[in-house]
């Protein structure tokens, strides 16, 4: 649905992107990742018609949204700023952007929104009393109204509470698993892509560093690690020095009052436990570390830096 293809932008002698790619298909939730000031936004207004590249394509649907008015019909975006007036209320807000768009049985349309988005009980209130969240919330019913088939989101939970960017987060959701809405989310806030997001790109200075789904990720960059707590505190020490000494075993330390352990191969956590029975140590609990999609993030972005 999305297509980029060795998009580049520079303005005058500072290079923002540089040959990025990637690809976005229908019904998924894209994560589009990166620092503060790496391209992302440029990249999403590239993409919308908004600027023009350097060199490079940005095409949805085989088409520059620049040139073709009919498509740009088929978009929702929410960019940094709401787009809402705030000395009206929220469903004449609703209304006069279901005007706009030309929308049929617009009234129908905005009772269902207003429901959707859980604002109902507020609907005829001054978008100017509502707090930042309900704003969010009402500018993602506003750039939905015309029932788009994909929907561009910059940073939809910055600046939010946590309570707010749960229903941010659950609304964005709801868009994908109902509506079948490809989403493409700008984002820093990684725990919210990693909980929403079926594919993702990783952006550092403005070229892409990773390209895949989150799982595929964990896989390529996370070694098999497990955590082990013993009954007995005192024979940590005494653990590592075992530990320490096995071919099959990368890396062990100290975490807490247990022990982390980065393993050769995934298949040697029965082997470990079974050598520290043997070993007379008492195992309270062994278990499996999964990597955060923040770990891996990070991991990329100090391989990258390290590199240069």
């Amino acid at each position: 649905m999305i297509e980029v293809r060795n998009l580049t932008k520079r303005f005058k002698d500072r290079t923002v992107l540089n040959g990025v790619s990637f690809q976005v298909n229908e019904g998924e939730i894209f994560g589009y990742l990166g620092p503060n000031g790496a391209g992302k936004t440029t990249t999403m207004r590239i993409i919308l018609g908004l600027l023009k590249p350097t060199a490079g394509n940005a095409l949805v649907w085989g088409q520059n949204l620049g040139e073709n008015e009919g498509l740009r019909r088929r978009i929702g975006v929410l960019l940094e700023h709401d787009g809402l007036y705030e000395r009206i209320s929220a469903y004449e807000n609703l209304d006069y952007y279901a005007q706009l768009y030309g929308v049929s049985s617009r009234v129908e349309k905005i009772e269902n929104l207003l429901e959707f988005t859980g604002l109902s009980d507020r609907k005829d209130d001054k978008v100017g009393k509502f707090s930042k969240g309900m704003k969010r919330k009402l500018a993602l019913a506003r750039a939905i109204i015309h029932d788009p088939d994909v929907l561009f989101l910059d940073e939809p939970s910055a600046g939010l509470d946590p309570e707010a960017q749960i229903m941010v987060r659950d609304l964005i959701l709801r868009l994908s698993g109902e509506e079948r809405m490809t989403v493409f989310l700008n984002s820093h806030d990684l725990d919210e892509v990693q909980r929403i997001c079926s594919k993702i790109a990783i952006l550092q200075r403005g070229e892409i560093k990773a390209y895949d789904t989150v799982d595929n990720l964990r896989g390529r960059y996370t070694k098999p690690t497990v955590e082990i707590a013993l009954s007995d505190g005192r024979e940590v020490e005494k653990a590592l020095n075992l530990l320490s000494s096995l071919n099959y075993i990368s890396e062990c330390k100290q975490h807490n009052d247990g022990i982390t352990v980065t393993l050769t191969e995934s298949e040697m956590s029965s082997t470990l436990l079974s050598f520290l029975v043997e070993q007379g140590l008492k195992v309270e609990e062994i278990k499996r570390v999964t990597k955060s999609l923040e770990d891996i993030y990070l991991e990329i972005v100090r391989r990258e830096e390290s590199n240069e």
